[in-house]
């Protein structure tokens, strides 16, 4: 019988079958292989276009292009079973279906026509450039450059710890086109055999071995007017943070899949382990543990609902939900997998067992896409602009 992570009670027929062909392809195709993908640093190409053959390559695109034209919250829901089974590969595609969205949502038609029905089917995987090794939190001071030269743009700088670089097919890349802070960036949809794209070497990462990370390099790479995403410079800063608010609460959705199979491997353990004359879930203290554990977990996928309904929405709060979420989650989950493997004693420490690689995957989803303390601020803001304006 298939693992679903957080069940299927109230969830309406169509919800569903998503949840469960998720969680059935997941526990098919990748929970096998999670533990040797990790070990050998393996990214699963050929079993993420598996994923997009059933809709999972551009989840919330529209679907005149070939998008699945589902809402945010499928694709939480989604990534969630994802994640049950691999935290980074589920991760990675979170990514991929945010650049997706990216071009779906700001792209011209030809844009749209050309790209999307390649993202949906992962014939074409996608990567998202904002992150420069000088301009990390504060993304609107990035430095890289797009010159308009004739009816060419030409690009140069560097972009960080870049998800899938090396291995993506197409890179969407925020570059400055005109003046110093946000309004003078733009995105540009540069694909991998741009003459004068190069990548540096990939990093050793604590996790999310499953998927590559290393620089984009950019020198003098020629790209046609064309590759400007909407053909409207100064537009990108917007797109990029627009992106994040789904890439975040998806991020977020993939450690909530990965806490509930630490918790899960967790409780069946304490369950059938025997200590001072039963077993050890008979412990009060075990089982306040798994309590605050599984409490947490819930108050986690109810705030992450809440957050994609908002974004399906429009609603006018959307940043602030949707940084609210992932704050709340991704520390949440992480202290979930981290009591998950206390509760293993030594045996949570070794590999076979899958805890500490869900530990380590989970820990950099504290930082990325927005690192916490960034969302703390982002509330924060609007809490003082609420206040202060009341």
């Amino acid at each position: 019988m298939t693992e679903i992570s957080g069940g299927t009670a109230g969830l309406d027929d169509d919800e569903r079958v998503l949840v469960e062909t998720a969680a059935a392809f997941a526990a098919k195709k990748l929970a096998p292989h999670a533990l040797d993908w990790d070990a050998q640093r393996h990214f699963p190409v050929a079993e993420l276009r598996e994923a997009a053959e059933l809709g999972m390559g551009a989840i919330y695109c529209r679907d005149d292009v070939g998008g699945s034209g589902l809402r945010r919250l499928d694709g939480v829901r989604i990534f969630e079973q994802l994640a049950y089974a691999d935290p980074a590969v589920a991760a990675f595609l979170s990514i991929h279906n945010m650049c997706a969205w990216m071009v779906d949502a700001y792209g011209t038609p030809t844009q749209r026509a050309e790209w999307i029905p390649r993202l949906a089917s992962m014939q074409t995987i996608a990567s998202y450039c904002l992150t420069e090794p000088g301009a990390g939190s504060d993304a609107a001071a990035l430095a890289t450059r797009a010159e308009r030269v004739g009816d060419e743009y030409v690009l140069n700088g560097v972009k960080q710890f870049i998800s899938g670089a090396g291995a993506s097919n197409l890179y969407v890349v925020m570059a400055r086109t005109g003046g110093a802070g946000p309004k003078g960036i733009s995105t540009f949809l540069v694909p991998a055999d741009a003459p004068g794209l190069s990548f540096g070497a990939q990093e050793h990462k604590m996790g999310w071995h499953a998927q590559p990370t290393a620089q984009v390099i950019f020198d003098d790479v020629h790209v046609p007017r064309s590759a400007l995403l909407g053909e409207t410079e100064g537009i990108g800063f917007g797109i990029a943070m627009r992106g994040l608010n789904g890439g975040r609460i998806n991020i977020a959705a993939s450690s909530l899949g990965g806490a509930q199979a630490a918790f899960d491997k967790a409780a069946a353990y304490v369950a059938s382990r025997k200590a001072f004359g039963g077993a050890l879930i008979d412990e009060p203290t075990i089982r306040f543990t798994l309590a605050d554990m599984a409490t947490e977990l819930q108050a986690s996928r109810l705030m992450l609902a809440t957050a994609a309904r908002a974004l399906d929405a429009g609603d006018p709060d959307v940043v602030e939900q949707c940084a609210m979420a992932k704050r709340f989650v991704t520390d949440a989950c992480f202290a979930v997998a981290d009591r998950a493997l206390q509760l293993h004693g030594g045996y949570g420490y070794l590999t076979e067992y899958g805890i500490e690689k869900i530990v380590r995957d989970l820990r950099v989803h504290r930082i990325l896409e927005g690192t916490n303390e960034i969302m703390r601020m982002v509330v924060g803001r609007s809490i003082a602009t609420r206040y202060r304006d009341a």
